[in-house]
């Protein structure tokens, strides 16, 4: 989420890092159930169409997304304030994310680790929550939960990155509640450090260590140094996804085939007007790290078309339930698809 005018179409540098011990998990197949940057344009209006029947995509006895309660965790963020890695404030925000998890019945894993900014050392903790599947294979779902750094401004981040955590957190709770066990492992994984400390992306980024995405890469480090990236099968990442007048284009960085299963879902959902078929520039995200390292990823993400990324009033009011709650279904019947593709493809 970072990126000032004058670093627009710079893109971010990936590096590889961590996942926890244990599987990773691919989500169970039910119906409900970002930051890079450029400089985003004027965002147009979408409509949401109404959603048409879809077997394919219902689960009898799923429990379904609830986009209030998607927003009640979103408003306890903003309530926090500003989330800088390293805060008192993200500190608080990370034991509220972990308590929330372990009352969905999960299992929480955190990986504290140190490493150096512009602004010196900083103690960063990445989250992870694990549902067992058949396979010890994994999918990632995932979003940020810290916020960029001013030393002048008072940033709430309620889209960028509240949405997502509130998303993820509601999608722990669906997935949790699933009595049907998914194919794959699946984490839900929520990186700290992934915005800047200096003003633009790349401002004080050294060759081999950018100003950015420092969970994201040592998440994937830990898998390498563990003999994990094999397991790891696709990452599903979600910021700044959580606007009013909601419209995803297809991140130009994603994996096709991923973004193609996330985009045909959302139109049988009806939802056509908000996936739409366009490209998103965004200059980087948490996913390079990934994609770096041959996981093939996509990215949920409306930078271009957010007027309000990285201003004062990324505030509470910008934020809908419903579009919460339309990219937390896309996901959840998506899932199922994504489980059939890996199970198709040999290794």
């Amino acid at each position: 989420m970072l990126k000032t005018e004058k670093n627009l179409h710079n893109r971010r540098k990936l590096f590889a890092t961590h996942p926890l011990g244990p599987t990773l998990c691919l989500l169970a197949p039910l119906l409900f159930l970002a930051c890079p940057k450029s400089n985003p344009p004027e965002s147009s209006n979408v409509g949401v169409a109404v959603r048409p029947s879809s077997e394919s995509a219902v689960v009898p006895g799923a429990v379904g997304f609830n986009g209030e309660r998607a927003m009640d965790h979103v408003r306890k963020q903003v309530e926090i304030g500003p989330r800088i890695p390293g805060s008192a404030g993200l500190a608080k925000t990370r034991e509220y994310i972990v308590n929330e998890l372990k009352a969905y019945g999960l299992a929480v894993f955190t990986d504290e680790f140190v490493v150096s900014t512009p602004v010196g050392e900083k103690k960063m903790v990445n989250i992870t929550a694990e549902i067992p599947g058949e396979s010890k294979d994994a999918i990632i779902i995932a979003s940020h939960y810290d916020t960029k750094y001013y030393k002048d401004m008072h940033f709430v981040g309620a889209n960028d990155p509240g949405s997502s955590v509130g998303t993820l957190l509601e999608l722990g709770r669906v997935l949790a509640s699933s009595k049907q066990k998914p194919k794959f492992t699946c984490w839900l994984v929520f990186f700290d450090g992934e915005e800047s400390f200096c003003e633009g992306w790349d401002d004080c980024g050294k060759p081999g260590a950018p100003d950015n995405t420092y969970g994201s890469r040592h998440y994937v480090t830990q898998l390498g140094s563990k003999n994990e990236l094999a397991r790891v099968r696709a990452l599903i990442l979600m910021d700044i996804m959580g606007y009013k007048n909601l419209e995803l284009g297809r991140d130009t960085m994603s994996t096709k085939w991923l973004q193609d299963i996330l985009w045909q879902t959302a139109r049988e959902l009806g939802y056509g007007s908000v996936f739409v078929d366009r490209p998103e520039g965004i200059g980087g995200d948490d996913h390079e790290p990934f994609l770096r390292a041959g996981i093939d990823s996509v990215d949920l993400i409306q930078l271009n078309g957010y007027p309000y990324w990285h201003k004062a009033d990324d505030t509470l009011d910008k934020v809908s339930p419903r579009s919460m709650k339309i990219v937390g279904e896309v996901i959840a019947a998506s899932l199922p698809r994504v489980e059939k593709r890996l199970l198709s493809k040999t290794k």
